[in-house]
């Protein structure tokens, strides 16, 4: 018998996840923490799985909520939250220390509402190495994992062009850090192995896999691209390895996610490469297909059976953005139920000036999930079941 580890974090942040589902303020530095009201239930459990290529076996981290498996022994509902990009850099490098808050701020209740929740982590886990030849550079501690933890995350990418930013001193103070971290790493590792092997987890009876991979064209997939015996970062820029870790995963759990980092810059709209590969792990059976890089939102929608979400902007970010309306965000919530998306929910947030994302109400969270919804034409995707 499972038995689920305990999990005070997600209970303690929990209990503002009501808060923001109605509309209470949250907006600016306020954090309503002190409000009493009913925790969502929910069960994480450690996944017992057969050993398959790629594969591994985790625990959820304390963050996961508690519950159980449905009346007459099936599977119920669950549900997965979603965040754009995340690292602790210049103006955000101060949430590693926020105090009453969390790293993410009062976001984090939409996340710890969710039985599991995911965000892409931009960065490279090191204080020392060289910086890569490249523009922007992002780093951070160790300790930004349990950070992220704590905010109500369960499980975060690092395939993404920021994962090795500080070369190879810096990739193995990842490496190490990813070794024991506070949150599983997916998308990253020793070596190819690793890199594309899925966390898997059980909630409410459901085995769910996450596996993450980036399809941008940049340095850190040239030249850090894990390998036989290389380490690195999952890269999809062929699609082969990673279409064979989806199906493998498939065989052995209930629900898969692909995290993708992938698209252009700046595009409200996703590119060929984009809607190519969607096509191609839809059919290797992923659940759910979500992704950033684009610094703005992209539509979502439903591609057969297959929910993808192509861009969730920027979440906890460094600076301003070139680009209109990138301090856009959310988080996006999938209920899952036999196995498919029957349900989809989106928190909008706005990007505040400490770089946290904010919950908004009233007008501007009408104006932001409007404007989020008017992305789908351009993706060919359908809407999610109501």
């Amino acid at each position: 018998m499972l038995t689920p580890p305990a999990r005070p974090v997600r209970a303690l942040v929990g209990v503002l996840a009501l808060a923001v589902l109605s509309g209470c303020s949250l907006l600016g530095d306020s954090d309503d923490g002190d409000k009493t009201v009913p925790v969502a239930s929910g069960a994480a459990t450690d996944a017992v799985l057969p050993s398959l290529p790629g594969s591994s076996s985790g625990t959820p981290s304390p963050g996961a909520s508690a519950g159980s498996t449905a009346p007459g022994g099936k599977p119920g509902a669950i549900t997965l939250a979603f965040g754009g990009d995340v690292h602790f850099t210049d103006r955000t490098t101060a949430r590693l220390n926020a105090g009453a808050e969390t790293a993410l701020g009062p976001i984090s209740s939409a996340l710890s509402a969710a039985d599991l929740a995911m965000v892409n982590f931009e960065s490279a886990i090191t204080e020392r190495g060289t910086p890569e030849g490249k523009t922007y550079h992002f780093r951070a501690p160790a300790s930004a994992l349990g950070e992220l933890q704590k905010s109500g995350v369960d499980v975060v990418s690092m395939a993404n062009n920021h994962a090795v930013d500080y070369g190879a001193v810096g990739l193995q103070d990842s490496l190490a850090a990813v070794a024991k971290p506070a949150v599983p790493v997916v998308g990253f590792g020793a070596d190819a192995a690793a890199a594309y092997r899925p966390w898997t987890t059980e909630v409410k009876g459901v085995k769910v896999a996450f596996l993450a991979a980036s399809q941008v064209q940049d340095l850190t997939n040239q030249k850090y691209a894990a390998g036989p015996g290389k380490p690195g970062i999952a890269s999809a820029l062929t699609s082969d390895r990673l279409v064979k870790a989806v199906k493998d995963a498939k065989a052995q759990a209930d629900v898969v996610v692909v995290y993708m980092h992938w698209g252009i810059e700046g595009d409200k709209c996703p590119s060929p490469d984009q809607t190519g590969l969607a096509r191609k792990l839809s059919a290797a059976g992923a659940t759910a297909v979500v992704g950033t890089h684009a610094h703005v939102m992209q539509g979502a929608g439903m591609l057969g059976d297959t929910y993808v979400g192509y861009g969730f902007g920027n979440f906890l970010w460094y600076g301003t953005s070139p680009y209109p309306n990138s301090n856009d965000t959310g988080v996006t919530t999938l209920t899952i139920e036999g196995g498919k998306v029957v349900g989809e929910a989106f928190t909008p947030a706005s990007i505040d000036g400490r770089g946290v994302p904010v919950p908004q109400k009233g007008a501007e969270a009408k104006r932001i999930t409007d404007r989020r919804d008017s992305l789908r034409p351009c993706t060919g995707l359908t809407a999610v079941p109501k």
